[in-house]
């Protein structure tokens, strides 16, 4: 096979989105470029790389396993550039993060600080379920994991940078909100609404109910955290959820938090990366920030966030 390394790359980014289009967007190339350089791929490579049912763009099974050496490849091409212009001297590069969902409440803001610090450096997150991200780690999609529980499934360095406190929350007006405490027992009862399956938060929640005795009779599973809130302040029933992605609801007094014994269950988020990977300079000083500076920035007030919606509320009384 002839293949150039300019055809990898376009034909990795036309994978990593399923369309020619974000790819030649991303690529500054114009569709019909990127089209023309994966069709020379595939008369290359003797198969079908792609094919193509209405409007969506879907790998054949050459296509996946093409994919998979091309991202190896596109990694050790930028771990070398990287590296060649931290021996220079340069500042830059690429910082690709992916983090659990429950983070995208305080991941923003410590991206947009670590920005201005490094305003050189090019950032990439993905927003991703527990198990997804843990692929990417085993794959080598990504420099560093944000996520509660690091995995057991791969070898990987993990790093606690902030606490990730984890509560028992209801609608204001349900029986539980009034009580001053509760024991794990009264929750048999309720209806829990639940993380899907994979979700370390809901890992967190079946461990500490199980210790306690209790079976939950009645679930609901939701696929995220802003529907679980949603469905909680409409009274659907009860959920367990960090705590800091209620702050504002706490705040506007739209969801209660429940006082059962044992909660808040301490938890930690953590930095994670692949064991043998070496960090190139964006990542290590990414990391870096994380443990020194991010616990000040995720527990310091947000504009608009629970300190503004407590005087925006004083302001209209």
């Amino acid at each position: 096979m002839h293949l150039t390394l300019r055809q990898l790359k376009i034909f990795e980014a036309v994978a990593r989105h399923l369309s020619f289009s974000r790819a030649a967007e991303e690529l500054h190339l114009t569709q019909p470029a990127v089209s023309m350089q994966v069709r020379s791929l595939e008369e290359a490579a003797g198969l079908p790389l792609t094919e193509q049912v209405g409007k969506r763009v879907f790998l054949t099974e050459a296509g996946i396993e093409l994919a998979r050496h091309a991202r190896v490849v596109a990694q050790q091409l930028r771990e070398a550039e990287e590296a060649l212009a931290a021996m220079k001297g340069l500042r830059g590069g690429l910082l690709n993060i992916a983090a659990v969902s429950t983070a995208k409440y305080f991941i923003p803001r410590l991206l947009a600080a670590f920005r201005d610090k490094h305003p050189e450096v090019e950032l990439r997150l993905g927003v991703h379920n527990r198990e997804a991200i843990v692929q990417q780690l085993a794959d080598n999609e990504i420099d560093l994991a944000i996520m509660g529980r690091p995995p057991q499934e791969i070898e990987t360095v993990s790093e606690p940078f902030a606490d990730n406190p984890l509560v028992f929350i209801a609608a204001p007006d349900h029986p539980l909100a009034r009580l001053r405490r509760i024991g794990p027992q009264r929750l048999a009862e309720e209806i829990f609404l639940l993380r899907e399956p994979g979700s370390g938060t809901r890992a967190a929640m079946e461990r500490f109910l199980s210790e306690h005795g209790v079976v939950p009779q009645r679930s609901v599973e939701m696929t995220s955290n802003e529907t679980i809130k949603q469905a909680v302040m409409a009274g659907m029933g009860i959920s367990f959820i960090s705590e800091r992605t209620i702050a504002l609801e706490l705040a506007t007094h739209n969801i209660a938090r429940l006082n059962v014994a044992g909660t808040p269950l301490k938890r930690q988020w953590h930095v994670v990366h692949r064991a043998e990977k070496r960090l190139l300079p964006a990542a290590a000083a990414f990391r870096l920030f994380l443990l020194e500076e991010s616990g000040r920035l995720i527990d310091s007030p947000q504009k608009g966030g629970p300190s503004a919606a407590r005087g925006s509320s004083r302001a209209r009384r």
